[in-house]
């Protein structure tokens, strides 16, 4: 099972948080299909992701989404996803 905990921060303060479960195993060639269910989910831009994104997620189980990785304007300022699974 995949939890992955998405917040919004702005100003020191979580303005958004969703927690992802999906019943399968993590998959990194997924990982933009669950990062793009979590900005549907808040309702805001999809950021770009590279490389060095999924390879922080994976190795660290977290990685933050700044204002320069959005093409369009974001009310907040960073995106963390981090893994919440057992």
């Amino acid at each position: 099972m995949i939890k992955i905990w998405a917040k919004t921060i702005y100003d020191d303060k979580i303005t958004r948080s969703y927690v992802l479960k999906l019943f399968e195993k993590y998959d990194a060639d997924r990982f933009f299909d669950y990062l793009v269910e979590i900005c549907t989910e808040f309702d805001i831009p999809t950021p770009a992701v590279t490389k060095t994104h999924i390879n922080h997620y994976n190795q660290f189980n977290i990685v933050r989404f700044k204002e320069s990785d959005f093409v369009e304007a974001i009310d907040f300022e960073v995106l963390i996803l981090e893994n919440a699974s057992e």
